[in-house]
């Protein structure tokens, strides 16, 4: 057999050969010339956990698509709609498509009033943005029950049109209640960003009025940030809809992994790095240190890229057209001048350090005015989308409940020592 491998038993002499499938092999059939043996793989640095047709990710090449679509072209050319269409359904949609597409997703912005007025007025005053927004989007399988029967079709679509529409919506509520300033119900005459930042934003003029080019760099980053294959939240959300938990609660979840800074944060670590540097003149002293041991190059490296992350360079070009209309972000010639040394210096070429998604987007969110508190916030609006195509091909290939096993290292069996008895 051409592409497989031969596994032999060296306590018995017995061989199988495996057939290499779409780049794996098969657990199945390991176990079945080693029954009671498992893979030890810490943090599945080299277990597939499924097979999906959502987002190919060559970390090597650089490579990042979505259904197929380079991410440089849905970038360039696409909107964040029509990207959320292109992953739930599996093809770019027609003009009439994404047309109910688009309506369907403005039907549904609105949250209920007792959502609003009970719920979020009962979080403490300086609540974080994403500890709120984390609790509001479980919240939403309260308020829709019909959505545990996931086995509906039309069901579970009705759940994935709301949650996408419902999540800048609840976004935005949290930073209004955060800052202390009143909720602003959404304007569906707007677009999906220009509709976010009106909620964000306005304050008492008749209609806010979102700059083009603000708006087209929002959708761009919402793109980006759309999916990103096999990453933690999308384990999240998988783990928790292979017990058949409704959309709400499984994606709950994958916000919660996002919440940690080791994944949804990193954009924010950044920043406070480029404030730490201070100045371009001290970028050499950074860099020593870093290889010296004492800190880290934050927005440099990445899980699964070992080559230039394909969104940083996306993300580069929109920056320049932000600072065109907000000007520079003081940040940025520290950052260019990081950039610079890092890639020319062996260190980190050998490492393959390169600049990741996070590396210039903080920077951006910062330019139009987000807090830092909503830079896991603004990543989670866009990403909900990924995890409903994760968890809707989840549910279409009847996937088992996951149950991961473990290598034992504890004690063997004991007799209970009374306390009287015990030293």
């Amino acid at each position: 057999m051409a592409d497989s491998i031969t596994v032999t038993d060296n306590r018995t002499g017995e061989v199988a050969e495996i057939p290499i499938v779409d780049g794996g092999v098969s657990a199945e059939e390991f176990r079945k010339l080693l029954p009671g043996i498992w893979f030890y793989d810490p943090a599945f640095m080299t277990t597939a956990l499924t097979s999906s047709a959502i987002t190919y990710l060559d970390g090597d090449a650089g490579i990042l698509r979505y259904r197929g679509y380079p991410i440089e072209q849905l970038a360039d050319q696409s909107t964040y709609l029509e990207v959320a269409y292109l992953l739930i359904h599996g093809e770019l949609p027609s003009a009439a498509e994404l047309e109910h597409w688009t309506n369907d997703i403005r039907y549904h912005t609105y949250v209920h009033e007792n959502f609003r007025k009970r719920f979020v007025d009962g979080f403490h005053y300086d609540a974080h943005p994403m500890g709120m927004l984390v609790s509001g989007i479980a919240a939403l399988s309260t308020f829709y029950p019909e959505a545990k029967r996931i086995a509906d079709p039309a069901i579970r679509a009705k759940q994935i049109v709301r949650l996408i529409a419902k999540a800048p919506t609840i976004a935005a509520l949290t930073h209004r209640y955060s800052v202390g300033m009143p909720f602003v119900y959404p304007n569906n005459s707007l677009g999906f960003t220009e509709n976010f930042l009106s909620m964000m934003w306005k304050v008492a003029e008749p209609e806010y009025e979102a700059n083009p080019v603000l708006a087209r760099a929002l959708d761009v980053l919402f793109i980006l940030h759309a999916d990103h294959e096999q990453n933690c939240g999308t384990l999240a959300m998988r783990t928790v809809g292979s017990a058949h938990a409704d959309p709400y609660s499984a994606a709950a979840a994958a916000a919660a992994a996002l919440y940690g800074p080791r994944h949804g944060g990193a954009n924010e670590a950044v920043l406070r790095m480029l404030t730490e540097i201070g100045s371009i003149d001290n970028v050499g002293p950074f860099i020593a240190s870093v290889k010296a041991g004492k800190g880290k190059l934050q927005g440099f490296g990445h899980r699964v890229y070992k080559n230039y992350d394909p969104r940083a360079k996306i993300i580069k070009k929109t920056a320049d057209d932000v600072f065109t209309v907000t000007g520079k972000n003081p940040l940025l010639d520290i950052a260019l001048k990081l950039e610079e040394v890092a890639l020319s210096d062996d260190y980190f070429i050998s490492r393959k350090l390169y600049p990741n998604v996070d590396f210039y987007s903080g920077l951006i969110y910062q330019a139009m005015n987000f807090p830092i508190e909503m830079f896991t916030v603004l990543f989670a609006i866009p990403r909900v989308a990924g995890w409903l195509a994760h968890w809707q091909e989840m549910i279409e290939q009847d996937s088992k409940i996951y149950r991961p096993r473990q290598l034992w290292t504890g004690h063997d069996e004991r007799s209970y020592v009374p306390l009287a008895r015990r030293s």
